[in-house]
């Protein structure tokens, strides 16, 4: 381990001053430590909420599909319109999305997203490295209080 810290970003900056310095990218690994699980509500789920965001997925599904494929006529003249390829997957996916909540209804009313967050973070390298990475950064930081702060691309 060349350094540990208590959130995601300061590590990517650490390994950004390391890779500047011509460190190896292969060779370093951030490891959270410490995890838990965060489910963020996002919002209140209702027969009404679950329509809308069908048919507004349902919409976008239609409109894909109605500009790639042409709808053939019985009459041989271009086929259904746009319009009405759109309407009908809207009205499959308000469907489809009102089914779905009806039948996990009695497991939550609300919507959320889940992620997974480390309590630290460290930065690991091969230990043959380590006195590499240690130069790195010890000349990332002679740069930052000689003012210099060149990033090499």
């Amino acid at each position: 381990m060349v350094a540990n810290f208590d959130n995601y970003a300061a590590a990517v900056d650490f390994v950004d001053q390391l890779i500047r310095h011509d460190f190896p990218a292969p060779m370093v690994a951030i490891v959270g430590s410490d995890l838990r699980s965060v489910e963020r509500v996002r919002g209140k789920l209702s027969y009404g909420s679950v329509a809308l965001r069908g048919l507004i997925g349902g919409s976008w599904i239609g409109l894909l599909i109605g500009m790639f494929v042409e709808q053939p006529s019985s009459n041989g003249t271009p086929g259904t319109s746009l319009a009405a390829v759109i309407v009908i997957a809207a009205g499959i996916g308000m469907l489809i999305n009102v089914l779905r909540f009806s039948l996990t209804r009695n497991r939550h009313e609300f919507s959320s997203a889940s992620a997974v967050i480390a309590a630290r973070y460290d930065v690991v390298v091969p230990h043959p490295l380590a006195g590499r990475a240690q130069q790195a950064i010890d000349e990332h930081q002679r740069e930052c209080v000689n003012g210099e702060h060149s990033h090499k691309n």
